[in-house]
């Protein structure tokens, strides 16, 4: 019983010191107002390569530059890498023709959306339902299935169902993509699964997976527009979805209807594009060459033939609005801290982590040298927080709830293991991780609708104010690391 009073007083005298320290606190208002210029029409959704992902990074490096943190190297905020690049230029067009004659004209947006890393093409011929466009011996959609110089529609995933001692191939687009054009098809219509209980909306997207460009039009449509294709045949997609998954056999079929799909693109398979990183230096002499990076990744999804974009509000401009409000309240209270600080917005989190590999592989000192890494991606929709990486790092897991059961307690003691998203890279070297996320946070993910608007500002801030807290003390040196649990 002692020592729990002693434990309490001096959490208490902790946190009495660190209220003492913080003159200024997170404002909600601050961070919406960087929301709402990287989540803005002229940023265009920030995919990551182009000339507006580069006008928020050189918004940040400014923002970085005024707050006094240092470069990280060669004098630079900027860390270069080479990433692929697609960009989705004007002209797009997605048709629906029945009996040789046009039918329906679909929206951008509305109706369909492009794959991220869609190849270009001008095309029109029958559709052909193929199932799950997986091309395997143990089962096979495309056997007995001509669909040379035709427009595949398959489902977007894989199924749900395994056979017995086969691994099928990833369900990413681009490889069912590939499988599609080695069967002679000209292009290929991805659709959710119908019998979900919520099936997925088209979303914008540029997770491709791995590989070469495959360079067909690659396009996510409605359910409606599926049904629209299958309108005229003896079953429906709905119908389909069973009877493949009850019989674990493919069922595939012309459909009585051809596409007219238009898009046009600029590819480039290496442009280079940026991590903005910042340091905020500790004085001290033994500890100052330790770090602790808080993160968050600056890109989304960017936009597609200059009739949509995707904003990206929650994902992520909230993350890296907090990045740098956080770095604005180290800089303005002038807390001395034993570690330094490292601030890193990322570049290709939504392709895959290459901004956040790059820098874990290319610190420029012994990995060993980061006591913590903390990651912010999707901090401000929902209606409680979530701390991930409780798992494996447990010490740092229970340092962030003890400073929030003493602040809003808002945390639920849900978590997982391993890093997640740009955390990843980082736990794979490591290093101790943790994940900052709000609790049904995914409303809006990858829509056009991720708008400021949608955000709880409340929530936003406290999560904010928590994700300083927690630094805070690891660089003052109140968490001195731990063995991770695998």
């Amino acid at each position: 019983m002692k020592n729990i009073i002693i434990w309490l007083m001096l959490i208490t005298l902790v946190s009495c010191s660190d209220k003492s320290e913080v003159k200024y606190e997170i404002s909600s208002e601050n961070l919406l107002k960087t929301v709402s210029y990287l989540a803005s029409e002229n940023l265009n959704g920030r995919f990551s390569g182009s000339k507006e992902y580069y006008e928020a990074a050189n918004f940040m490096v400014n923002e970085f530059k005024d707050l006094g943190l240092m470069h990280f190297e060669k004098d630079s905020y900027l860390q270069s890498l080479y990433v692929e690049y697609n960009e989705v230029l004007s002209g797009a067009k997605l048709n629906l023709y029945k009996n040789g004659n046009l039918d329906k004209e679909y929206k951008l947006g509305d109706h369909y959306v492009f794959r991220g890393f869609t190849g270009a093409g001008n095309i029109k011929a029958q559709v052909v339902f193929a199932g799950y466009g997986i091309s395997f011996p143990e089962y096979d959609d495309y056997k007995n299935s001509d669909v040379k110089d035709k427009i595949v529609l398959v489902f977007k995933y894989n199924p749900k169902w395994k056979i017995e001692g086969v691994n099928f191939p990833s369900s990413l687009p681009r490889e069912k993509a590939r499988v599609a054009l080695e069967h002679g098809a000209i292009g290929i219509m991805f659709v959710s699964f119908p019998n979900d209980k919520n099936p997925q909306q088209t979303i914008g997207s540029v997770m491709h997976g791995k590989g070469e460009q495959v360079d067909i039009p690659q396009v996510h449509i409605d359910l409606t527009v599926a049904d629209d294709f299958f309108s005229e045949s003896k079953f429906t997609l709905k119908e389909m979805q069973t009877t493949i998954d009850e019989t674990k056999k493919p069922n595939s079929f012309k459909l009585k209807s051809s596409s007219e799909i238009v898009v046009n693109t600029n590819y480039e398979r290496a442009k280079e594009t940026v991590n903005v990183i910042g340091i905020y230096s500790s004085t001290d002499e033994k500890l100052k060459d330790e770090f602790v990076i808080l993160g968050a990744h600056l890109d989304h999804v960017g936009g597609q033939g200059g009739e949509i974009y995707f904003p990206g509000a929650n994902d992520n401009a909230s993350g890296s609005a907090a990045v740098l409000e956080v770095a604005r309240m180290f800089a303005k209270n002038k807390l001395v801290t034993k570690r330094s600080v490292m601030f890193v917005l990322f570049s290709n989190e939504e392709s895959g982590l290459e901004g956040a590999f790059h820098l874990a592989d290319n610190l420029g000192f012994d990995s060993t040298k980061v006591t913590a890494m903390l990651n912010m991606d999707c901090i401000a929709h929902g209606d409680s927080i979530k701390l991930g990486s409780g798992k494996s790092s447990p010490k740092l897991w229970e340092l962030a709830k003890s400073i929030d059961s003493t602040n809003a307690k808002l945390t639920i003691n849900g978590t997982w293991s391993g890093g997640g998203a740009d955390a990843t890279p980082f736990h794979q070297k490591g290093i101790p991780t943790l994940y900052f996320v709000t609790t049904n946070s995914y409303t809006h993910l990858h829509s056009v609708s991720d708008t400021p608007e949608t955000l709880n500002a409340e929530l936003y801030e406290e999560i904010t104010r928590l994700a300083y807290l927690t630094t805070y003390k690891i660089a003052k040196g109140d968490y001195i690391g731990e063995q991770l649990v695998r």
